[in-house]
């Protein structure tokens, strides 16, 4: 489905923060592609388009968090503070989140 050997840069799923200027340029550029169904890399199709580049951020834990399930770390909100988005938290482990921060 894809004609080039590597994606282009993309926003790895679940989050990312852009400015509303930069979405109605993303939906522009989204109509001149063909649309393709793995929607982070299709966002990344759309930057290339505009010459745009990703960047990444500490706070994207798209792969999760490294935790010792013992520690009283998880347990101070201090922990959570610098997360924006985190992938692979089971339901309970994320009301747990939520009620400390």
């Amino acid at each position: 489905l894809y004609n080039k050997s590597n994606y282009p840069p993309y926003a790895g799923g679940g989050g990312f923060i852009m400015d509303g200027p930069l979405a109605k340029r993303l939906h522009k550029a989204s109509e001149t592609l063909e649309l393709y169904p793995i929607d982070d890399v299709f966002l990344g199709m759309c930057l290339e388009v505009l010459k745009v580049a990703p960047v990444g951020h500490e706070g994207f834990k798209t792969f999760g968090i490294v935790k010792n399930k013992n520690s009283k770390m998880n347990k101070e909100p201090c922990f959570f503070r610098s997360m924006l988005v985190v992938h692979k938290l089971l339901p309970p482990e994320l009301l747990q989140m939520w009620d400390l921060v």
